[in-house]
């Protein structure tokens, strides 16, 4: 009896909620990973269980990266064994359970409550069991309209039965940013499709842009909420001004080349969506491959700027970006204070800002690095073309955006760790991630005397 109490003491102290969302992702990635290694997940072939590994980890960090086809080398139920992990691991296994812990009546720790709020609000509130309950029934509600737009569609293609499964697998993995496609090339062959098209972009903005925004949004249309805040007016700009540019973009680099021969509203659709799913998703209408280099960096920077805060989503986030280009303003304006749409943010939230970017491209340095090192020596020409190619892959990998220029299936199985390690951090954060390992902080009992240094 005094075991368990001095056990239970020890996990309350050191399950910090960082440390229990970090270990909820972990759990899932490992029993998602034997699943998939079980014979009755294998397809046209048996998964080795590093490829299971990777497949798990995609799947739940929701990042669309994949060493097999999905379609073919899984079962019918290895592949409902990722719809399960990408929808669990888009949301996070803490939030249903919590939810199911609130219908039997048993009561929520102060910890869940503080998971579940971090995930997906910006500030804590009161209204917690609402917004909890709003994260669920939106997810369904919106996944099912998704599912039901693309079944008279996929119906055309396919018998009746299997485009149902078709359009819930795919409007799932929209919502949820995961990417995850049962087509070998994605979606190139509905490439021009109107239906297709817009019911996924859709379904990717409105997964990628939060919970809290699109409570927000719908609190006030009905009116019940008088102004927008400013977090939710932040996410909704800087995401139309990240789609509108990037499509432009696109459209600009690619008008003479992949999409010289498309009409008009193909380019106009090709463009839209791979501006939209570079940032989130990992569908793609074009082979990534062949684009170019103007091009390829557009959908790099696109990747590593991600999706919004409380979104299944990865990335540094569309809110980090603006915060970044709000302080570069106000330091250029001679404001001391970062100041936006009549409200000051915290300086506390600015230099959060900082560290997430440092921390976010110095991962991707090590990982890019290690994935060179790991690939062995080959010639400079070849290590030339293969940097840039592991460079995109590793930051989709860390954005979980899923898109890769064709690399990721050639990978041998240091490469596939290391970038499993990173669509890891990538999802939980590795701001989140460095708090879970770390020790709870003391306070100095000195202060030593501040001096300058030279800096810019």
């Amino acid at each position: 009896m005094r075991l368990l109490i001095s056990v239970r003491r020890y996990l309350l102290f050191h399950l910090t909620p960082q440390r229990i969302f970090v270990l909820s992702f972990l759990i899932l990635i490992l029993a998602g990973a034997f699943l998939l290694w079980a014979p009755f997940s294998a397809g046209n072939r048996y998964l080795t269980f590093v490829d299971a590994l990777f497949t798990s980890v995609s799947a739940v960090c929701v990042t669309g990266l994949t060493v097999i086809d999905i379609g073919t080398d899984l079962s019918f139920t290895g592949q409902i064994i990722t719809m399960i992990l990408f929808q669990c691991g888009g949301l996070g296994i803490i939030t249903f359970s919590v939810f199911f812990f609130h219908l039997m009546g048993i009561s929520i720790s102060f910890t869940g409550r503080e998971v579940i709020q971090s995930s997906f609000l910006p500030s804590p509130q009161r209204d917690f069991q609402v917004i909890l309950k709003y994260v669920l029934i939106s997810t369904l509600i919106i996944e099912s309209i998704g599912a039901a737009i693309l079944v008279p569609r996929f119906s055309q293609d396919f018998p009746i039965k299997k485009a149902i499964y078709l359009s819930i697998y795919h409007a799932i993995s929209a919502f949820n940013n995961c990417g995850y496609a049962l087509f070998p090339d994605s979606f190139i062959g509905y490439q021009g499709d109107i239906i297709i098209n817009i019911t996924l972009m859709a379904l990717i903005v409105l997964g990628g842009i939060g919970f809290a925004v699109q409570f927000e949004v719908i609190s006030f249309f009905k009116k019940t909420k008088k102004r927008l805040s400013l977090h939710a007016k932040i996410v909704l700009i800087t995401t139309a001004i990240l789609i509108l540019s990037g499509a432009v973009l696109f459209f600009f680099f690619e008008n003479n080349f992949i999409i010289k021969d498309a009409p008009w509203h193909k380019k106009i659709l090709i463009s839209l969506f791979q501006s939209i799913t570079a940032r989130t998703a990992g569908f793609n209408t074009v082979d990534i491959g062949l684009l170019t280099n103007d091009t390829i960096l557009v959908l790099m920077i696109l990747m590593f700027i991600g999706a919004s805060p409380g979104s299944a989503g990865g990335g540094v986030k569309t809110t980090s970006l603006a915060v970044l280009f709000i302080m570069l303003w106000n330091r250029i304006k001679g404001h001391e204070e970062v100041n936006i749409m009549n409200r000051t943010i915290p300086n506390e939230l600015v230099s959060r800002v900082i560290y997430i970017i440092f921390a976010s491209v110095f991962s991707i340095a090590i990982i890019t690095s290690l994935m060179l090192f790991a690939g062995g020596r080959v010639q400079p020409l070849a290590s030339r073309h293969l940097f840039i190619e592991y460079l995109f892959d590793t930051i989709s990998a860390f954005a979980t955006a899923g898109l890769s220029m064709g690399i990721t299936p050639h990978l041998n199985n240091p490469q596939k760790i290391i970038l499993s390690i990173l669509m890891f951090a990538g999802r939980v954060g590795p701001l989140t991630l460095a708090f879970s390992l770390s020790m709870k902080p003391k306070k100095l009992a000195i202060r030593y005397a501040e001096e300058n240094i030279m800096v810019g």
